[in-house]
């Protein structure tokens, strides 16, 4: 069976033992963190509404999302070899791009529910009842998986007769293509396709709604207003910003540089590094999560001090 070898970090072997410390630390700070908040939402009978909804599904979003790549970075530091065979690496990267699909969906569906919040608040609870909610996770998620399938089986069916050494640490389109030694003109007029349809237009949505949302803000009378209403979506603003931002740094950056490992390190920040802000982000800038989390250790010292009494 034919297999890859994933470079990762191996061209920097004094730093190994550091960057597995580094990841390691990452990965268990995303899984406890998103932990906790889907948690808070799921018990908590204040955060029962549709943007907390949607926060559950994008905090469990992160957790899949790093479990794809984290993990299997981890085994290759620690073995050194970064073998991975072919239909493990063709595994690999659909879940990337499926999980990377959702997260554009899902902060579209997110900006919408801010949209409606701010800008229709008499209507909010007629327009974002269960149902429609539902429906914009469930398109979120299930939407990219055909178009993946395809583009994935179109890649993996490519002759790859060069050198089966990835010069990444995950199994991505780009350093895929460089690899294979057919015509890949079809295969990168489909992945701009994709990224028009699952990356531009979600984020053109973004930016309409928020220029709508921002226009509001301003046209408010009153500055607690204004100050509440901002607040409301600065958080999933600020994840916005970061997530495009990086993405934005990766596509652009010259092929020259990201063969040198500019991309990589670039790809490394937006399938990392965001989602272990993520969370961060959510609870200090959210005066619901952050009381319902006192709430709860509130409880646990109440609970633990009823107990050295009794004892």
């Amino acid at each position: 069976m034919m297999e890859f070898v994933l470079v990762g970090f191996s061209d920097s072997p004094h730093l190994q033992w550091a960057l597995f410390v580094v990841f390691f630390l990452m990965y268990v700070t995303i899984l406890t963190c998103n932990s906790i908040i889907i948690l808070l939402i799921r018990y908590d009978p204040h955060l029962q509404t549709p943007m907390y909804f949607f926060l559950s599904h994008f905090s469990f979003l992160d957790i899949c999302y790093v479990t794809v790549t984290i993990p299997r970075m981890l085994m290759d530091i620690l073995s050194q070899k970064g073998t991975i065979s072919l239909p493990s690496c063709a595994a690999q990267m659909f879940f990337v791009l499926v999980l990377g699909g959702t997260e554009c969906l899902l902060l579209t569906a997110m900006a919408y529910d801010r949209y409606v919040a701010i800008c229709h608040p008499l209507n909010y609870a007629l327009i974002m009842n269960r149902k429609v909610c539902v429906q914009l996770v469930a398109a979120s998620w299930v939407s990219g998986i055909p178009v993946e399938i395809g583009q994935t089986s179109q890649i993996f069916s490519l002759p790859f007769c060069g050198s089966h050494r990835i010069n990444h640490f995950f199994c991505d389109i780009p350093p895929l293509l460089s690899l294979a030694c057919g015509d890949t003109r079809l295969n990168q007029a489909a992945v701009y396709v994709v990224a028009v349809v699952f990356v531009m237009l979600p984020f053109l949505f973004i930016t309409a709604s928020y220029t709508t949302i921002i226009t509001s803000i301003v046209k408010m009378t009153s500055a607690r207003g204004r100050a509440k209403a901002f607040s409301t979506c600065s958080s999933h603003l600020t994840v916005v910003v970061l997530f495009y931002g990086t993405a934005s740094l990766t596509y652009f950056q010259p092929k020259k540089n990201q063969a040198q490992g500019t991309g990589k390190l670039l790809s490394l920040f937006y399938t990392i590094l965001i989602p272990t802000l993520n969370p961060i982000i959510y609870t200090l800038r959210n005066k619901d999560i952050l009381q319902a989390l006192r709430k709860v250790l509130g409880k646990k010292l109440e609970a633990q001090a009823a107990s050295r009494f009794l004892t």
